[in-house]
């Protein structure tokens, strides 16, 4: 019924284009209508932005019913704008001409809507009235998961090169009363903190100069609140992310009338791009979730769209690991790495992960200050290889990975003595070192091919490898790229073309090798985006392992990500118990970075039976509907679910995240969500200590709607600092 009053909407906007009235294009999802409509002028407007109508004819009455005159400013609420002739506002395009005009202006021209499964497809052409240049707004749809991605195409047509100074991704418009933004700001291990403000005229800007590592200091993550702050359950919300893994600018402008202006894409911070006439300029995407529910039916669109569109295997296994970097950092050698393949095994995790430090030879990886570039086996360490490694893992039944940071280049290094044109340098200025490292240009061609290689070889010579950690530390500084330079390229494409060289190499990679597990890491959360995501399977969130912290950088991230892309890590960072390292990073992808030696007997024991735990709730937390409790920013202590889809069967995470206050700290139920009111539950506290005992009973059997309104205390306390609850249906 839906798919053909949609079909019969597409008829009527098609007519109405042909006989020269004004046009009027939804864009819809389930829940939610974006409507754009040309003025008399043929200039696209977004008119309407907010839940869905139910009747089609309504649109035409929309414009009606809004008087928002803004001559002094060109028109606000354009649907893509661009500057230099009647607009005055903040552009979402900037064009210098074949013939060295800077003026443009766009008219709507037609519509096109494709239908694909779940997935409809809305190609709006626009052009400029004087010159030949093409704009193409897409707009994909999953309507069922209030999900949309958003992007832009650039075509020149005209009779020469074009510059583009501004090229976004989308220009959104909102009507409402009030806007909060939520944005995520930090530095290096206080990744993805949190503020909310209330956005006021003018505007507020979220950007990143950092060229690589892009999301170090802030993110491309954000949402927006409308009417009032933002609410777990309550109010309308949008969560979005610009899907970019280089240098990124939003801008949320509060025009004159308090309505909110919304341009998301690339920085363009030195970084005008040139297109040859022909070429086409293709933006990334702004992803975005939309609800009004709040933010945790937002997350939970976001994070069903990432697992069954986006994320590579994003509904498939995650293999649970042992990282030797805490364990041994640089100092390592075969009968090391041997016994922590055992311990691998003993444990009962699935694979072993062999970190830094493994590769140079003339310029030997000891430390972090050499060897970055030489990717042979140190022949010291490693007298037998690699290959040896793999065989003791396939001979202990886990799997083999590997760490690299192909992007990267040490000074003391054969690579860079070899090549030295290959790294991103001023020429005439001194070198600046970031990790005592540099960035190698993948705008070139050569060093995608070597970046490529660096992969492969290791596949090639060790097919049974299952596991890639690729890292990526260093900023851009000095932004110089030889090979634009030789090539007549101007030297502002080089943001955008080291990024887009990295995806192709990313792209040969999946051809050749499509299943491989790998982890984006960028000393924490300096990577994780929907674009490298299509190409990795999870995402380290931050070098910050004290369990304390990461139980607020989860939440944060989950907001944007499912807990199946989120690389959560038992460390020996934090004084807390063993128990509640594992409870907290048992909340995404179980991995551990620790000596097992170490550990003492009811540690261990501990250990092996909570990965055993997990093995049988994982498919929960991987795959089931995250539901936030508690919020460990609002209370002393965390909480967290995660839901089948039958509602049948369910795990809760609850954490002491403060001391601060009385002992008891859970002096009240705290209310379940996503179960059903009308089945019985049983539950059980799981992941004990030895030797300690629930203060639970489990022999009760709670109806769903008791635990939804009234709740279940956790009994969290300065003695028992983290509990995990199975909740199962009573059949």
């Amino acid at each position: 019924m839906i798919e053909i009053r949609f079909k019969v909407l597409i008829i009527l906007v098609l007519v109405v284009s042909y006989c020269k009235a004004q046009t009027i294009i939804p864009i819809e999802t389930k829940d939610f209508s974006m409507v754009l409509q040309t003025d008399n002028q043929n200039k696209l407007k977004t008119v309407y932005f907010g839940k869905k109508l139910n009747y089609e004819l309504d649109f035409q009455q929309i414009e009606k019913q809004y008087y928002f005159p803004s001559a002094n400013a060109g028109i606000y609420n354009s649907a893509y704008t661009p500057s230099g002739t009647w607009n005055l506002s903040e552009p979402a395009l900037q064009v210098k001409h074949f013939d060295g005009n800077l003026s443009t202006d766009l008219i709507f021209v037609d519509v096109e809507v494709q239908k694909k499964d779940e997935e409809t497809h809305t190609k709006i052409k626009l052009t400029d009235p004087v010159y030949n240049l093409i704009v193409i707004l897409n707009y994909k749809v999953w309507a069922n998961l209030n999900v949309v991605e958003q992007w832009t195409e650039i075509i020149n047509k005209e009779n020469d090169t074009i510059e583009l100074s501004k090229y976004a991704s989308a220009n959104l418009y909102f009507t409402n009363k009030d806007f909060y933004l939520t944005h995520f700001q930090g530095e290096y291990l206080k990744e993805m903190q949190p503020t909310e403000e209330r956005l006021t005229q003018g505007i507020k800007t979220l950007d990143s100069k950092l060229g690589t590592r892009a999301m170090l200091i802030g993110t491309p993550n954000f949402m927006i609140s409308f009417d009032k702050p933002a609410e777990e359950d309550n109010g309308m919300v949008l969560l979005g992310q610009l899907a970019w893994t280089g240098n990124y600018k939003i801008d949320f402008d509060i025009d004159s009338y308090k309505n909110l202006r919304l341009i998301a894409g690339v920085n363009p911070y030195s970084s005008n791009y040139t297109l040859q006439k022909g070429e086409t300029f293709k933006s990334p995407s702004l992803i975005y979730s939309i609800s009004d529910n709040g933010t945790g039916k937002a997350s939970r669109q976001l994070h069903t769209w990432a697992r069954k569109y986006r994320v590579l295997n994003g509904e498939g296994e995650r293999l649970t690991l042992l990282n030797n970097w805490e364990a041994t950092y640089f100092d390592f050698n075969e009968d090391k790495l041997s016994k922590l393949i055992t311990d691998t095994k003993d444990l009962g995790l699935d694979l072993f992960l062999l970190d830094d430090g493994w590769f140079g030879n003339k310029y030997p990886r000891n430390n972090d200050d050499a060897g970055l570039g030489d990717w042979q086996e140190n022949r010291k360490k490693l007298p037998n290889g690699l290959g040896y490694l793999v065989k003791e893992a396939k001979k202990n039944k886990v799997k083999f990975g590997i760490w690299i940071e192909p992007e990267m280049v040490n000074p003391e290094s054969e690579l860079f003595k070899t090549h030295p044109d290959w790294v991103i340098k001023q020429p005439e200025r001194p070198a600046k070192l970031y990790r005592n490292q540099m960035v190698l240009d993948l705008t070139n061609p050569d060093v995608q091919n070597f970046v490529f290689t660096v992969v492969d070889s290791i596949f090639t010579k060790n097919p049974e490898i299952a596991f890639v950690k690729w890292d990526c530390n260093a900023v851009i500084y000095n932004a110089y790229s030889n090979y634009l330079e030789q090539n007549k390229i101007p030297q502002t494409h080089l943001y955008i073309d080291y990024v887009q060289g990295l995806y192709k190499v990313l792209d040969k990679i999946r051809q050749k090798y499509p299943s491989v597990s790998m982890m984006l890491c960028s000393g924490g959360g300096g990577r994780a985006d929907y674009e490298l995501l299509k190409y990795f399977t999870e995402f380290w969130p931050s070098d910050n392992t004290d369990p304390i912290e990461r139980i607020f950088l989860q939440w944060n991230y989950s907001y944007f990500f499912p807990s199946i892309t989120t690389a959560c890590h038992v460390t020996n960072w934090g004084k807390q118990p063993m128990k509640f390292k594992v409870d907290v990073a048992s909340m995404g992808k179980l991995g551990f970075d620790i000596d097992v030696s170490h550990l003492n007997s009811d540690d261990l024991f501990f250990t092996k039976e909570a990965i055993k735990e997990y093995n049988e709730f994982k498919h929960l937390v991987l795959l089931g509907d995250q539901f936030r409790l508690a919020s460990p920013y609002q209370n002393p202590y965390a909480s967290l679910m995660y839901v089948d889809k039958n509602k049948s069967e369910a795990v809760m995470f609850n954490y002491l995240s403060s001391n601060r206050f009385m002992e008891k700290m859970t002096r009240q139920p705290i209310k379940m969500k996503g179960l059903d009111i009308d089945k019985k539950y049983k539950i059980k506290e799981i992941n004990l200590f030895p030797n300690t005992k629930s203060t639970l009973d489990d022999s009760i059997t709670y109806s769903g709607n008791f635990l939804m309104n009234v709740g279940v205390n956790p009994d969290i306390n300065l003695k028992r600092t983290s509990v995990i609850l199975l909740i199962t249906e009573a059949k």
